[in-house]
């Protein structure tokens, strides 16, 4: 099975490469800037079609959350139109397309796990431009999996993980958020779902195949509090730098962009259809944890 993936230095697009370097029967090839640019249609269909993908996975997106509020125009270039062109070039190519989206197409207002069918209702630019990327990707290609995922972290590029190993190599103590809930998610899980998905579809061999609409996010759930201690003891067994966690209200780091309160996602349908199932996000965090320490790569953003 040969991959095509948006994005040579996202955390999703790292993961895959990685994961599909260790199966004999799988080619993952990251295309990205300057052969595939989202915000320069032209491109798009060229630089996948050069790739001969099975699949295409399109995991490249504008995600910068605050700063997309004073860039909509962006936004929505990138995660609508950049998606749109990359879920066409796929229809095109006669291959299914695997989309990654986020949990703030829901406005965080619920008291459950939101579950596929439930009614979204993004509170900023960047969840109304990844809401509108998923049904341009629907409408343009029959053949889509749209899989939303929350709070994801990795050894690769800028993270929470990383964010919390420097901060404590540099404070006595940290203050982190306690009042939004959601699946703390490895990228390496993503990847791992992804590739169960799309092995999936591939088989189906133009018979029918799951599509649609899935949730796809680490096992339990936790706040960023909660995250982040987990974070800082696994460090502390292993040696690493560590502080205590504070809990504080959302209204204490206030931020550009409205964030969603509660971000759980319930995967049930995901691990219905494909048979696939994140571990424990503790169990994936642990061994990131682990492998930035051992690398010495905490708190580094690349």
């Amino acid at each position: 099975m040969r991959l095509a993936v948006t994005g040579r230095n996202g955390q999703v697009a790292m993961s895959l490469v990685e994961r599909a370097a260790g199966r004999p029967d799988v080619t993952a090839i990251a295309v990205g800037r300057p052969d595939l640019d989202l915000a320069a249609p032209d491109t798009v269909a060229p630089a996948l079609a050069a790739a001969a993908p099975d699949v295409i996975v399109s995991a490249a997106a504008y995600t910068a959350v605050d700063r997309a509020e004073d860039e909509p125009d962006r936004a929505f270039a990138v995660n609508e139109e950049g998606a749109r062109h990359v879920a066409a070039a796929a229809a095109r190519l006669g291959v299914p397309v695997i989309h990654l989206s986020t949990d703030y197409v829901f406005d965080g207002e619920a008291d459950r796990p939101y579950r596929e069918d439930d009614a979204v209702a993004p509170r900023g630019v960047y969840g109304a431009s990844k809401l509108a990327g998923e049904r341009a990707v629907a409408a343009a290609n029959p053949r889509h999996l749209i899989l939303r995922t929350a709070w994801v972290y990795s050894p690769f590029g800028g993270n929470f993980v990383k964010t919390m190993l420097r901060l404590a190599g540099e404070r006595d103590a940290l203050s982190v958020v306690a009042d939004q809930h959601g699946n703390p998610t490895s990228a390496l899980d993503i990847a791992d779902g992804v590739l169960a998905a799309a092995a999936a579809m591939v088989a189906a061999d133009g018979r029918p195949a799951p599509c649609g609409l899935y949730h796809l996010a680490g096992g339990g759930t936790a706040s960023w509090a909660d995250f982040a201690r987990f974070v800082l003891a696994a460090s502390a067994a292993l040696g690493g730098p560590t502080a205590p966690v504070r809990d504080i209200a959302t209204s204490e780091f206030p931020t550009r962009a409205v964030r969603p309160a509660n971000s759980r996602l319930d995967t049930a349908r995901f691990a219905a259809d494909f048979g696939w199932t994140a571990p424990p996000w503790q169990r994936s965090a642990e061994a990131v944890v682990r492998r930035l320490l051992a690398a010495g790569e905490e708190g580094r953003t690349a």
